[in-house]
């Protein structure tokens, strides 16, 4: 019952990550995701059956990396206002929603510690529960903003760093495959990633929620 609960919160937490970067760019001008209906937060409109559930429930069964992804919400960086900054906004909406998430679940969490009604235990199912949901929230805010395409990170390198519209294009075409193919294959590539990742998370778990990263999970 735990893990469908702890599936439930990441598919939702990708749908919302997804939903920002749409309303980010509806902010700034581009209705593309409205006109799409891709503002929903229904599941249904965003779920990729390969990446939103077959490929994190493997990764989950087997304790790898947690991986996946869900629909990509469309935008034309064309319609954006800012045209030099627009993208990267609408490219770090997705990892601010997920910190936004981590930091309700755990101000949350901390609050039901603090009143008694959780118990620093991993046998405790609200503790596992909450503590899953900061997890996968940090991990999905984190692992998107590497500057690498097509995660939410390489927005903001190219917003920062010149790049030629034709460079960009293709980074973006095949950045995807090598995503993968690296993921799959050499997962080993991503142990600093993961060491980032963990640093986050127990820095999170020590000044949101109180406890130390030893005490999760």
């Amino acid at each position: 019952m735990v893990t469908i609960f702890i599936i439930a919160i990441f598919i939702m937490s990708v749908v919302i990550h997804e939903v920002s970067h749409g309303m980010a760019a509806l902010w700034q001008g581009d209705p593309t995701a409205k006109y799409m209906d891709r503002l929903s937060l229904n599941p249904l409109k965003h779920i990729d059956i390969f990446g939103s559930i077959i490929v994190p429930i493997i990764f989950f069964i087997s304790k790898g990396f947690p991986f996946g992804w869900a629909k990509p919400v469309p935008y034309n960086p064309y319609n954006l206002r800012d045209q030099k900054y627009g993208p990267a906004i609408v490219g770090v909406a997705g990892p601010l929603a997920n910190i936004s998430i981590a930091l309700i679940f755990g101000i949350f969490l901390k609050i039901l510690l603090v009143a008694g009604k959780v118990s620093l235990s991993g046998t405790d199912p609200f503790f596992e529960i909450f503590s899953w949901a900061i997890t996968l929230n940090i991990i999905l805010a984190v692992f998107n903003l590497i500057p690498f395409p097509p995660l939410d990170g390489s927005k903001l390198l190219f917003a920062l760093v010149p790049i030629s519209e034709e460079i960009k294009i293709q980074l973006e075409q095949y950045g995807f495959m090598v995503l993968i193919f690296i993921i799959f294959l050499f997962p080993a590539l991503f142990y600093p990633v993961s060491v980032l990742i963990s640093s986050v998370i127990s820095l999170f778990f020590k000044f949101v929620v109180g406890i130390s990263v030893g005490s999760m999970l």
